[in-house]
C-alpha cells in the first residue's frame, strides 16, 4: 500500500511550534530562522487542506485537530531520531550517536570525570554530552538521556535505577594533622570546620551524632559548592564532611584521611533517572550498566590518620 507522507521539514516545523507553543523558539530549536517555520507550517497546511495554528500577537495556539495530530507524530518522529541514530550509517561509517547526561557538580568532577577514561577504553565509540546540575529534576527544562541524582525517588513517566551508596564522615588532610592532632570528636575546637552552603546540617548532624552537638570550633568557612569545601580539606584549610564515594580516591591517594572511624552519616543513594520511552535505548542501557559496575566496585578503604598518644 502507497504510503500518504507530508514533506518531513514541514512536518519538524509544525512538531516543535506546536510543542513549544512558538515559531520563535521552534526556529530557535531548529536552528532556522522564524519566517522558514512560518513557511514551512504553511506548507504543511496547503498540504493538508487545513489550518493547524490559530495566530495570536505573540503566540500561536493549535487547533483541535491540530492537537490530535501532533499527539500522533510526536512520537513517531521521536522513534524515527532513535532509529536513526541506533542503525543509522554515513559516509564514512555509523552515526556517532552523543548520550545526553545530566549530574551534580561535585559527583561529576570527582567521581564521574576520573572513570570516564575507563569507559572511553571499553566504548570508545561512545560519545557523552555532560552537563551539571543540583536542579531538581521536574525543572529541568532541556531533554537528557540520562539524569543522575539523588534517591531512590518516584517520578511519574521516568525508570529509576540506583548505582553507588555512600557514607559521610569527616575527612581532612595528613598535614593538617601534623600541625593540630586530633585524638577525639571533642578536639575538633581547636579546628576550622568547612561547610557547605547547600548542605547546612552535614555537620551539626555528625556532631550529634558524636554526642558532641554543643561543640564550637575555633573557626568556621562556608562554601556555596560542595568540590570547593572538599578541595579546601585537601589543601589544608579545615575538616570537611567527605561523601565516602567522592573522596575515595584522595583517601587511597593519602590526600585525605579519616581522623575518626566514627560515626558515620547515611547518605541517599545515587541514581539514573531515564524517560519512560528512553529506557530501552541501547546506550542508555549500555551507560546505565557501566555505571552500577562501577558503584559496585564500592569506595577504596579510607585511610585512617595514625594515632597519637598524648604526652604525659
Amino acid at each position: 500500500m502507497k504510503r500518504v507522507l507530508p514533506p518531513l521539514n514541514a512536518l519538524r516545523a509544525f512538531e516543535a511550534a506546536g510543542r513549544l507553543g512558538s515559531f520563535k523558539e521552534a526556529a530557535a530549536e531548529l536552528h532556522v530562522t522564524h519566517g522558514a517555520v512560518s513557511q514551512q507550517v504553511r506548507l504543511l497546511e496547503e498540504w493538508l487542506g487545513a489550518s493547524l495554528f490559530e495566530r495570536h500577537n505573540r503566540r500561536v495556539v493549535l487547533t483541535s485537530a491540530a492537537k490530535a495530530y501532533l499527539e500522533q507524530i510526536g512520537p513517531v518522529l521521536d522513534r524515527l531520531s532513535q532509529a536513526t541514530a541506533r542503525y543509522g550509517y554515513g559516509v564514512s561509517g555509523p552515526v556517532s550517536r552523543v548520550l545526553s547526561v545530566n549530574a551534580p557538580a561535585t559527583f561529576t568532577l570527582r567521581w564521574l570525570v576520573p572513570r570516564l577514561t575507563k569507559l572511553r577504553a571499553s566504548h570508545p565509540d561512545v560519545n557523552i554530552n555532560v552537563e551539571t546540575s543540583n536542579a531538581p529534576l521536574e525543572s529541568l527544562k532541556d531533554e537528557y538521556d540520562v539524569i543522575i541524582r539523588g534517591g531512590p525517588d518516584t517520578f511519574y513517566g521516568y525508570s529509576m535505577q540506583p548505582f553507588l551508596s555512600e557514607e559521610r564522615l569527616p575527612v581532612c588532610s595528613p598535614a593538617l594533622l601534623r600541625r593540630v592532632p586530633l585524638q577525639t570528636p571533642a578536639d575538633l575546637r581547636k579546628h576550622t570546620l568547612l561547610h557547605t552552603a547547600s548542605l547546612p546540617r552535614l555537620w551539626p548532624d555528625w556532631l550529634a551524632s558524636a554526642r558532641i552537638p554543643s561543640l564550637k570550633p575555633a573557626s568556621a568557612i562556608t562554601f556555596d559548592h560542595f568540590y570547593l569545601s572538599l578541595q579546601a580539606a585537601i589543601d589544608g584549610v579545615g575538616i570537611a564532611m567527605g561523601p565516602t564515594a567522592l573522596v575515595s580516591g584522595d583517601l587511597a591517594a593519602g590526600r585525605l584521611v579519616t581522623p575518626f572511624a566514627g560515626p558515620r552519616l547515611p547518605s541517599r543513594r545515587y541514581c539514573t533517572y531515564v524517560a519512560q520511552e528512553k529506557a530501552d535505548d541501547e546506550l542508555v542501557a549500555l551507560f546505565r550498566a557501566w555505571l552500577e559496575r562501577e558503584g559496585a566496585r564500592g569506595p577504596d578503604s579510607p585511610v585512617r590518620a595514625p594515632s597519637r598518644r598524648r604526652k604525659s
